[in-house]
């Protein structure tokens, strides 16, 4: 997949700095390399948030839904750079690598369903890692409401990205926006089924609500 066009960027706002880069994250799954060497997450590699929240994908989820992950950010950047939009990417990073992560584990989950579970997850890496409260809010509130069948008309390009990327690896919806790039990262990175199986995880959190209480993170 051709990395697009350049587009333009949000600064990276706080927590770690734009400007502080540390080394690449160590050795990552064989299976994920096809997608990091793409030139949209490899760029993002030096970054220390980035990292990180590398790092905690590999550790918490399952192999398939870490792919899925990768896969929801390329096609989120691919839709920004085709409308020029800007957004936090490192972040964006961030909202992808946990937007499943409620799926995970045994912890009970409240009204928000599992993506209420992985917003507070979410919350709580990026409080660790000294992020804002502003970009804080803004990105627990792109994977709290990333299960909507639409977007709200009040978010931010985070949210509208977010939820682009997801329903198009997982249903396709949106695919003429970015013609051939699902097809191409599902060959560089196949999870066969992968809706069926999606399909079973959520039945297995026993999910009884999906969109967000709302808009803002309580702690």
């Amino acid at each position: 997949m051709a990395a697009g066009p350049e587009m333009p960027e949000v600064p990276d706002p706080g927590g770690t700095g734009a400007s502080s880069h540390s080394d690449p994250p160590r050795a990552l799954p064989g299976a994920w390399q096809p997608l990091l060497g793409h030139p949209a997450l490899a760029e993002l590699l030096g970054h220390p948030l980035a990292g990180a929240a590398l790092q905690e994908m590999r550790r918490i989820l399952p192999p398939r839904v870490a792919l899925h992950s990768l896969r929801t950010f390329l096609l989120a950047d691919a839709c920004a750079r085709t409308h020029g939009t800007a957004y936090d990417r490192v972040g964006l990073l961030a909202a992808a690598a946990f937007h499943d992560a409620g799926l995970v584990g045994r912890t009970p989950l409240g009204r928000g369903g599992f993506p209420g579970r992985s917003a507070q997850l979410l919350d709580h890496f990026l409080a660790r890692h000294q992020v804002g409260t502003v970009r804080r809010t803004t990105l627990t509130r792109a994977v709290r409401e990333h299960m909507r069948p639409f977007p709200a008309r009040d978010a931010g390009p985070e949210a509208r990205l977010l939820h682009f990327g997801v329903w198009l690896d997982v249903t396709g919806r949106g695919e003429r926006q970015v013609p051939g790039d699902r097809r191409r990262l599902t060959r560089l990175a196949p999870t066969p089924w992968f809706a069926v199986s999606f399909s079973a995880r959520l039945a297995a959190c026993g999910l009884r609500r999906v969109l967000p209480g709302s808009p803002v993170t309580h702690r």
